[in-house]
């Protein structure tokens, strides 16, 4: 048992970095930038803001105010604010399964990230055929052996990291993190502009394209950016809200929302300068998925001079982008360990580490021993069923049931999250956006819900 008071972050920045690399992931880098080319460039980019500003974002300050006001992490950050239980103290035991089953499938993907910073690095790559490139990919998520090494390695990061303590670990490394994934995505994004021939890719990607945007159907494009302002940030699981745990009331909680929205946003709008000029200056086809970070892209620094520099930094970029978010819902996991169960930090590290582990292995093994499994049918893997239950399911009803924990008098209530919120010096809350969280938000979470089954099976 532990009877230490609740750690405390060492400083504004490392509340925004911590929260940003949490925010930030692989789907502001493989997702984002393909779906803005594929429904209409910067019209999208005008939509998927809106929607982020006016969905994602005061979600997101909720988040940060349950966190805050009940210093405890998503285990029992609802039960502290609203005693009477019922289904808001219930929900925060499927918000740390949530962020567990997260982690069961983005260690994988972050591993692969490590493997292909240390292929880049050691010129393993340099010189293959397209072919060649592409069984690299294939024999990696292949064999098991390697696949669970580089799994082990991801976690094993998340661990030393945690373990280390908040400010020490967490905190400190984050920093270093983040600073290096901005400097590096800075530095490519200015070698991928200036290619000759990248004014196509630029023109793809930015210019208003009304025939594209309307070319799967309009409200086709309105959802995708619905659905990427919504799921950017992670948000229904608690994921954020426990780095409002450990931060003071100095500042209002609605500025520091937007600098990590700008945050979060920037990274995504930047991959897409890295991307899509570069494969245009090359003729490649920027194709989405797995496919387009491990097989094209890796052609590409093959045919650029000083390749294996950029593809070591591509590949360096993306391991942080993976491993920030994987420390930070680490973080998380502990965190419900240690206000659950009162355990020191070494032993919620370990179990959770452990734990991870031994979890992820189907998702690893889903890509070779276990490929013939396929629950969501022809092709679908071990990933692909958890990340719907995600992705699909848990994440747009937890962030309904933040939204009315927060809204309504049948949970913390109105006044209670606008008195947190607006405490500190900075930005305040929108009050005259009550009507619209309390009627009409709660409307599109639901036709998110539906629209995602409708999209995946029909």
């Amino acid at each position: 048992m532990s009877d230490k008071p609740r750690e405390t972050l060492g400083s504004r920045l490392g509340f925004i970095f911590l929260s940003a690399g949490c925010a930030i992931g692989l789907g502001n880098v493989w997702r984002f930038p393909f779906i803005t080319g594929q429904y209409g460039g910067a019209v999208f980019v005008l939509i998927y803001m809106f929607f982020l500003l006016f969905l994602a974002l005061p979600i997101l300050v909720m988040e940060f105010a349950v966190g805050r006001a009940s210093h405890q992490s998503v285990s029992k950050s609802f039960s502290v604010l609203y005693p009477k239980g019922g289904v808001w103290s219930l929900w925060g035991y499927v918000a740390w399964a949530a962020c567990v089953l997260l982690m069961m499938y983005y260690t994988v993907v972050a591993g692969w990230m490590l493997a292909y910073t240390c292929y880049s690095f050691a010129g393993s790559l340099e010189g293959l055929n397209p072919e060649q490139v592409g069984g690299m990919f294939a024999g990696l998520v292949a064999d098991p052996e390697r696949t669970a090494l580089w799994l082990y390695a991801a976690v094993s990061i998340g661990f030393i990291v945690c373990c280390a303590g908040l400010r020490n670990g967490v905190e400190r490394v984050t920093k270093v993190m983040m600073c290096g994934l901005l400097v590096i995505m800075i530095v490519l994004a200015a070698r991928s502009v200036t290619l000759e021939g990248s004014e196509a890719g630029l023109s793809f990607y930015l210019k208003p394209n009304i025939a594209n945007l309307t070319a799967k159907g309009f409200w086709t494009s309105v959802y995708a950016a619905l659905g990427q302002a919504f799921f950017t940030l992670g948000l229904g699981i608690g994921s954020m809200a426990v780095f409002g745990s450990y931060i003071s009331k100095e500042r209002s909680l609605m500025g520091e929302s937007l600098i990590i929205t700008c945050l979060d946003t920037f990274v995504a709008l930047t991959a897409g300068l890295i991307i899509f000029p570069a494969c245009f200056a090359y003729g490649i086809n920027p194709g989405a998925g797995p496919g387009l970070i491990f097989v094209t892209l890796p052609n590409m620094f093959n045919s650029m001079p000083n390749g294996r520099i950029w593809s070591t930094l591509f590949f360096l970029f993306m391991s942080f982008a993976a491993l920030s978010t994987v420390i930070a819902v680490f973080e998380n996991v502990i965190a419900c360990f240690m206000d659950r169960f009162k355990w020191g930090r070494v032993p919620s590290s370990i179990v959770t580490c452990i734990g991870i582990f031994i979890l992820s292995l189907p998702c690893a093994f889903g890509f070779n021993i276990w490929s013939g499994f396929q629950p969501l049918g022809e092709g679908s893997n071990v990933l692909d069923l958890e990340d719907f239950i995600l992705s699909n399911n848990i994440l747009p009803v937890g962030t309904t049931i933040y939204l009315l924990f927060c809204v309504t008098r049948y949970g913390w209530g109105w006044d209670n999250f606008i008195k947190e919120v607006d405490t500190g010096k900075g930005l305040k809350f929108p009050k005259f956006l009550r009507g619209y969280l309390t009627y009409v938000v709660p409307v599109i979470m639901i036709v998110i819900l539906i629209a995602g089954y409708w999209e995946k099976f029909f």
